[in-house]
């Protein structure tokens, strides 16, 4: 036939093209033999280097044979077939633009190359799906087999390897496809038969299940790309969309790979139309069908799972149509809301394994929540309130007169139950409004009722409730008012009763009604069936949405509720239960969850964690939150990674941003941070680019945290640091200024240097450019009174000290510049000021910022010389003395064997250190103070300021007064000895709570330097931990847990003060002395050993704590004893107490603690040993129900042969507490011989060895009592007589200098004690 003469019509099935269906339709003539197919394909090789792809048109038959006896021919004729068919449509691809593009194209070409065109598909597809389906049938054989050499049976059986071959034919189809290849039909309209053919062999091979392994990942992108192109130049959309919904109906393995096809087109292809239509199919499915079809219900339910999480945005706008199907059994959202909350509940069980599944199936539940990939409470109010007034009018616009005479009040109140309820849960909890008077004063309570009948069958229920809680509060004694209980309940009880209520109706009537709701039977509006059942339906979909709506947002706050909860155990002493904790906020942030990011601040203190796995946890949580941010350019990555790094830096406190230095110095090491986020940090701080003063502030913050990783992120630009960031402008930007010098600062090592060092510590000239900006910024800044000033000045001569050569001269000439302006400003108001005036005055901020900056050099200057000089000088020593040994050489080998050994003992070295360090000392004690040096100027005038609170009121300058004395007092030991006093009269009596603060931390500081001098001065220190100032007591939580946990303070019964704070108001005070007994009680038995002196003062009647406040602190102290035997003693020593103890509630008290310890058998013996201490306590209430506690516990645990003496423990408490210690005499009398003769032998034992303690020492009753006096309770009247009568007064009126001195006299000054002694072999500074 000739090629010009027929027409190629693709067939439904092969056996089509052998029998003639129409005019002019190509048939194949002959099928030839097997033996004949490899020299016709010979033949159409031959053809087609002359005639190109047209050569199909004459040698169609020979592929069509091969096709038809493909299961029986030799493989490696296969392969011929395969890769000269893929050469011919390649070839066809590359001619056809030309031939396309050729407007002289006639007619009978056209047809010949379409016919060609057809004809090559149709022969590589199909050839494809036979490969395809020989392939799987070799998998199947392959399973009932097993074992190894799968792959290369199916090798053997194709004769090469099909999945590598897969990919490029469904390139060469795509890249065809890709042509303008419509132009070949008639109308350029594609013929639909065609696509079908391309397409249908994309779905074939789809249903294959291997296709989800990730070894055909590439074949799986191709048919995704190929489907893609029809569906944007072939009009495929209606096809694809039922192909898909039934392929999710039989294939349990497609919904992951559908969802990453359908995910393509959407976001590479813009179809994402295709969303909604696939999403519509499945929502027009029939609940009822799907309940049976479980496993179409699973593919459509694994489908939208995971297309929500891939593509949210598009899926959203369709989640509508979807929300009939959210009252079906696939999606029982009540249960979900019920586990939920039981989750919730379950965080606070005492097992810590509990705890953790519940932290974990609540990440489960919100990885897998069936609302929306963002939770914040927040924004879903807006949609739910919008939705539901929506809501309400469409139910106020359905109400029509007819409809309200025909429905029963009943059911009325049960159709507008649900948005009430919704609309009232809204307004209680959101703060009540300040609204006008809803009722009149001549309002009776009849007719404000049927108000709010009226307001209800309109619809209004805002209005409704706002005037129902006003009618409570004016008709309390008018019914149905009265009794009402303001919560959810009783006011929904109480609209249900007015809205039922006949008589409220009648006078609703009455009143000034709406004429839309007095319907009359006369006039009855019936709308059309048709326009009727579609308003229904829109209602019942508006209320789903809502009902959808609301269960979202009780699931955010469940979810908010549990944030809370599970933040408080983030500082859990089980591992486990802290990495899980992490996760869940990592979960939770990515939600959008806005509490998430307290969280997440609040985990960055767990990177100093000893636990390698907890540390690891936070790092991989931040690398999860802020180093893989989203965007499509390097770029965009950078500006959300900075974005997302700034937010916590807002408003961040100083130990939050050491955390986060600490985390970006590990990134930086470890090359995670891109190069693109410094180079934006660096236009962004140099405003290379638009930003706002404080974005650029955080910038340098950033650089600054990333140069303690590489100091050369910094090091490399210093100029332009400085000459950006310290230049001259109108107002300075002390902000921006103090960031600079601390980003400065992390190119240098601020440690000590170390012995082995060779290399001189870097620094720089005095004559740099830093240190010009640094001094002119500070004595210019110095006479404006602005707040930022002072904070800027301190890191600036931190700096100066830290990198300059020579500092001291530096900082000399700030201070000398300050002096001098302010004692110009002095002399000028002394010419300005009227003789007949008082003395001239200073502004108090100049005298406040001198004394300020006078502190700061001080403090520095001791930094310096005992850090960098003595480092230096060190460093200079080593040098020297290996240049002395090289050239000594072999003269110094017949040394002496002491000289010898004291070298290799260390002693030469330590020697020296001694020399050095009392160098340094001496120039600290006897020079720095001196008459002749800087800072001795300042001395007299920081100290009148401070002698004199009345003269110098100001609560700043006080603050800064207090602050540099304590810095003074730093370098010197005899300056320090000469003005404690004055420092703790100041911490103790001033009234400004910062002074108290600052002076804490500042004696804290003088402990460890001056340990024997401030000892005497502990009790001091441990009375600022009951300061009325929340500042103050959690300063002096913070320096005493450093000060007992360094042991630089002795450890005494004012430890107790300590556990007061476990009951203090301030969570984080109670957290702060929580950690602190935590951590001491991993220092031996330090806890056991402190706590007779602990219970002994918080349960003393006169300066103890309450009885339920003593529980909770006891109940956490006990909780640290685990050994058996401190349980053994301690039960000892408690019952020993009892014959001490003098009135009940000290009774209750031991009685209690008893309880709360661990007991065991041996426990228990050593009560019955010393039954007789607390037997005739025993008729009190609670201290009986406290001991039947700890027979509960022992019973518990106890094995069969103790049970007996657990019974007989049992038998003594009940006798004792029915009728005394005669009762247990008379049990006793009961029993047998030798159990009287153990019971009286015992007691007298303890009663001998307990002979001393019968007299008690009036000073503390709990305390193991000395011998009596004659005069006991003189001492201690009198001692706490001088504690009272110590009182100092701070009035500005009082003019006279001895009445404004604060110092304490010298009978309240403590006497010097016995010095703390070290293992150490530190050497005392006093």
């Amino acid at each position: 036939m000739s090629p010009h003469n027929f027409e190629f019509h693709l067939p439904l099935s092969p056996e089509e093209l052998l029998k003639s269906g129409g005019v002019n339709h190509y048939v194949v003539q002959e099928v030839l033999p097997i033996k004949h197919l490899p020299s016709q394909l010979r033949a159409f090789q031959s053809a087609f280097r002359t005639q190109g792809p047209l050569a199909i048109l004459e040698h169609f038959d020979t592929v069509y044979s091969i096709l038809h006896h493909f299961r029986s021919i030799d493989p490696g004729l296969k392969e011929d077939t395969l890769e000269f068919l893929k050469k011919v449509v390649s070839r066809h691809s590359q001619e056809l633009p030309s031939i396309l593009d050729n407007a002289a194209l006639s007619g009978s070409d056209r047809s010949a190359h379409l016919n060609a065109l057809k004809m090559n598909c149709y022969a590589l597809i199909h050839l494809l799906e036979s490969f395809e389906n020989l392939t799987s049938r070799t998998s199947l054989i392959d399973l009932d087999i097993g074992g190894k050499g799968k792959k290369a049976r199916a090798k053997a059986a194709l004769g090469f390897d099909w999945e590598e071959e897969r990919q490029p034919v469904l390139q060469l189809l795509t890249q065809l496809l890709q042509l303008d290849i419509r132009h070949l039909w008639n109308h350029s309209i594609i013929e639909e038969e065609f696509v079908s053919l391309v397409t249908g062999c994309c779905y074939r091979l789809l249903e294959n299940p291997t296709i989800s392994h990730q070894k055909n990942r590439s074949t799986k992108e191709a048919i995704a790309h190929l489907l893609g192109v029809a569906l944007v130049r072939y009009n495929h959309m209606l096809s694809a969309t039922v192909k898909i919904i039934q392929m999710l109906q039989h294939f349990e393995h497609l919904p992951s790979v559908l969802v990453s096809t359908v995910g393509l087109w959407a976001t590479d292809y813009g179809m994402k139309s295709i969303v909604g239509e696939i999403v519509r199919e499945i929502g027009q499915k029939c609940p009822q069908e799907l309940s049976r079809d479980t496993a179409g219900a699973k593919g459509f339910a694994a489908f939208l799972t995971e297309l929500a999480e891939r593509i949210p945005a598009v899926l959203m706008s369709s989640m509508c149509i979807l929300l009939e199907h959210l009252d079906g059994e696939a999606l029982p959202l009540t249960r979900f809301q019920a586990v939920v909350a039981l989750a919730v509940g379950r965080l606070a069980d005492k097992s810590v394994l509990v705890c953790k599944n519940a932290i974990q199936l609540l990440a489960s539940f919100l990885a897998n929540n069936p609302f929306s990939c963002k939770l914040s409470d927040t924004d879903l109010a807006g949609p739910l309130q919008k939705e539901i007034q929506k809501l309400q009018e469409m139910r106020a616009q359905r109400r029509t007169p007819a409809a309200s005479a025909a429905l029963e009040p009943e059911e009325e109140w049960e159709a507008m139950l649900p948005e009430l309820k919704a609309t009232l849960q809204q307004l209680l909890k959101l703060p009540r409004e300040e609204v006008d008077e809803q009722i009149a004063d001549a309002e009776t309570a009849e007719e404000v009722k049927g108000r709010i009948r009226q307001l209800l069958a309109r619809a209004s229920y805002k209005q409704a409730i706002i005037l129902a809680q006003e009618a409570t509060s004016r008709f309390q004694e008018s019914e149905p008012f009265s009794h009402t209980e303001p919560e959810e309940n009783g006011f929904l009880d109480l609209l249900g009763i007015i809205f039922k209520d006949p008589a409220a109706s009648t006078q609703g009537s009455r009143g000034d009604t709406d004429p839309g709701l007095t319907g009359s039977k006369d006039s009855p509006s019936v709308p059309e069936p048709e326009g009727c059942q579609r308003n229904d339906d829109e209602l019942v979909k508006q209320e789903m949405l809502v009902q959808y709506l609301q269960d979202a947002y009780s699931f955010s706050q469940k979810i908010t509720e549990a944030i809370g909860i599970i933040s408080k155990m983030m500082y859990e002493n089980t591992t486990t239960v802290v990495q899980e904790v992490i996760e869940f906020f990592v979960m939770v942030f990515q939600f959008g969850v806005p509490q998430a990011l307290f969280g997440v601040r609040r985990m960055l203190p767990l990177i100093w964690s000893k636990e390698p796995g907890v540390r690891e946890a936070v790092l991989n949580a931040y690398r999860q939150l802020y180093l893989s941010p989203k965007g499509d350019s390097a770029r965009a990555k950078a500006q959300a990674l900075i974005q997302n790094l700034s937010l916590l830096l807002v408003d961040a406190s100083v130990g939050t941003i050491q955390c986060l230095e600490e985390i970006l110095c590990e990134f930086v090491q470890k090359d995670e941070i891109k190069p693109a986020v410094i180079q934006l940090l660096w236009e962004r701080a140099t405003e290379k680019v638009p930003c706002s003063p404080l974005e650029r502030c955080s910038s340098v913050m950033l650089l600054g945290m990333m140069a303690r990783g590489k100091p050369e992120i910094v090091g490399s630009n210093l100029d332009t640091l400085v000459s950006v960031g310290l230049a001259e402008a109108s107002p300075p930007d002390y902000r921006l200024a103090q960031q600079v010098c601390l980003t400065i600062a992390n190119i240098s090592d601020r440690r000590k240097p170390s012995l082995g060092e060779r290399h001189p510590p870097f620094r720089l000239p005095q004559e740099h450019r830093l240190f010009e900006r640094l001094q002119e910024m500070v004595t210019k800044g110095f006479a404006h009174p602005d707040p930022l000033w002072i904070p800027f000045k301190e890191v600036a001569v931190t700096l100066t000290y830290q990198l300059a050569e020579g500092p001291e001269a530096i900082c000399a000439q700030m201070l000398q510049g300050c002096a001098k302006q302010a004692l110009e400003t002095l002399e000028k108001s002394t010419t300005e000021a009227d003789p007949k005036e008082a003395a001239p005055k200073l502004p108090t901020f100049l005298l406040m910022n001198l004394l300020s900056l006078a502190g700061d050099v001080a403090l520095q200057q001791l930094v310096h010389l005992e850090q960098a000089v003595s480092g230096e000088l060190c460093r200079r020593r080593v040098l020297r003395e290996e240049q002395e040994h090289g050239t000594k050489g072999s003269k110094d080998k017949s040394a002496s064997s002491e000289s010898a050994m004291e070298e290799e003992l260390g002693l030469v070295g330590a020697t020296a250190d001694d020399t050095e360090a009392e160098l340094i000392r001496g120039i600290c004690e006897k020079e720095l103070l001196d008459g002749n040096q800087v800072l001795a100027a300042f001395v007299p005038l920081l100290l009148k300021v401070c002698n004199s609170p009345g003269l110098y009121s100001n609560p700043e300058l006080s603050a800064a007064a207090s602050l540099a004395l304590g810095k003074f007092c730093m370098i010197s030991a005899p300056f320090c000895d000469s003005q404690l006093r004055l420092l703790f009269t100041m911490l103790e009596k001033s009234s400004l709570p910062t002074v108290r603060s600052n002076l804490m931390v500042a004696t804290g500081d003088l402990a460890i330097r001056f340990p024997n001098l401030v000892d005497p001065w502990t009790p001091h220190l441990y009375a600022r931990l009951r300061d009325p100032a929340e500042q103050v007591r959690r300063t002096a939580g913070l320096v005493m847990t450093h000060l007992i946990l360094k042991d630089m303070v002795k450890v005494k019964g004012q430890v107790s003060e300590m556990a007061v704070l476990l009951i203090d108001p301030v969570p984080q005070i109670a957290a702060l002395a929580k950690n602190f007994f935590n951590e001491l009680s991993h220092k031996g038995n330090a806890i056991y050993n402190l706590l007779p002196d602990i219970i002994s003062r918080l349960s003393d009647p006169e300066g103890g704590v309450e009885e339920e406040p003593f529980h909770t602190i006891m109940k956490q102290l006990l909780s640290y004893i685990t050994k058996d035997k401190q349980t053994e003693s301690l039960v000892e020593k408690l019952c020993q107490r009892f014959r001490t103890a003098r009135t009940e509630r000290q009774f209750r008290d031991l009685a209690y603690c008893m309880a709360q310890l661990p007991l065991t058998d041996r426990g228990l013996h050593k009560m019955l040993d010393n039954f007789d201490c607390f037997g005739d306590k025993l008729l009190d209430e609670s201290v009986f129900s406290a001991f039947l506690s700890v027979v509960g516990k022992l019973r518990r645990g106890a094995k069969p042969e103790g049970k007996a003496i657990i019974d007989e423990f049992e038998q003594k408490l009940r006798a004792c507490h029915t009728r005394g210690m005669d009762g247990m005499e008379e049990l006793e009398s009961g029993q047998g011989g030798s159990q009287r003769a153990l019971s009286t032998k015992k007691p007298s034992a303890a009663v001998s060895r307990l002979q001393p303690l019968t007299s008690v020492d009036s000073d503390n009753d709990f305390v193991t009592p000395k011998p009596r006096r004659a005069k006991p309770r003189r001492p201690c009247t009198q001692q706490r007589k001088s504690r009272r009568k110590a009182k100092v007064v701070f009035s500005s009126d009082e003019s006279s200098e001895d009445e404004l001195s604060a110092e304490m006299t010298e009978e309240e000054t403590p006497k010097r004690t016995t010095p703390i002694r070290r293992a150490s072999g530190q050497r005392h500074r006093s």
